[in-house]
């Protein structure tokens, strides 16, 4: 079952009340909370405050989206357990990161090896909680194209690594479909980032973009529940946000039935 959800990044210069109160009018379900706008590393505390919140409102939580980058911290240990801290009290099913802050196509072997031992490291940190790892599938980091993703998941080699996925602009509409069936064929794709870009950071409203995510749609497994988290609305707007949901739910709806 796929449901609707959101990153709440989309709307970090609101606080958790009103981001939950849009979530509610919208009738989503679940909300990545994202680390830096609403909830701070190292902060078991707050986190499970949200946590209570988020499901005292009717939503779930979908995942902790923490800013960690492989190859970026002089102690990465140290760093992502102060990202993981939150997330297990915020009860999160999974803790994003990324891989790295360079395009694949700039990145040597050996960094590459490198990028793949912290990230079998903090794997096997997060999993020792209970918790999955999941990459953001992004331009300028390992997940970039297809290949350069599943190269690093390989190199990896862990099977609580897992990845987010959303339409890269740099990529085409059929090498998109083709990174969610590699995610799918390998079992390991996670949430969905849903908005409509038809270049890079032009936002535009979701509906001009339904034929798109109507195809990205055909390639995802009915048989998993997982979320569709909406991002970058345009102009940050509240009525355009709700007009998005409106549209995701008819996405999901025609999905679910097979249209």
């Amino acid at each position: 079952m796929l449901y609707p959800g959101l990153v709440s990044k989309t709307f970090q210069h609101k606080s958790i009340e009103e981001v939950l109160l849009l979530c509610q009018k919208a009738g989503l379900k679940g909300i990545e909370w994202s680390e830096s706008a609403h909830i701070s590393a190292d902060d078991p505390e707050a986190a499970a405050d949200l946590y209570q919140k988020t499901e005292a409102a009717g939503i779930h939580v979908a995942g902790y989206g923490s800013y960690f980058r492989l190859g970026t911290e002089e102690d990465p240990a140290a760093a992502f357990a102060r990202s993981l801290c939150s997330a297990e009290a915020l009860h999160a099913p999974y803790i994003r990161i990324w891989a790295g802050r360079k395009p694949s196509a700039e990145v040597s072997t050996d960094e590459r090896k490198k990028l793949a031992e912290e990230a079998r490291m903090v794997t096997e940190m997060a999993s020792a909680k209970g918790i999955i790892t999941a990459l953001e599938w992004h331009r300028n980091t390992l997940t970039d194209t297809n290949i350069s993703a599943m190269c690093l998941l390989d190199e990896t080699d862990h099977p609580d690594l897992r990845c987010l996925w959303q339409p890269t602009c740099a990529l085409s509409v059929e090498d998109r479909c083709a990174g969610i069936d590699l995610l799918e064929a390998r079992g390991i794709l996670m949430n969905l980032h849903v908005y409509y870009w038809p270049e890079q950071n032009l936002r535009r409203p979701l509906q001009e973009g339904i034929a798109y995510w109507q195809t990205y749609l055909r390639h995802v497994r009915c048989d998993e529940d997982r979320y569709a988290l909406l991002e970058f609305v345009m102009d940050d707007s509240e009525e355009q946000f709700l007009k998005d949901a409106e549209v995701l739910q008819k996405l999901i709806q025609h999905r679910e039935a097979g249209i």
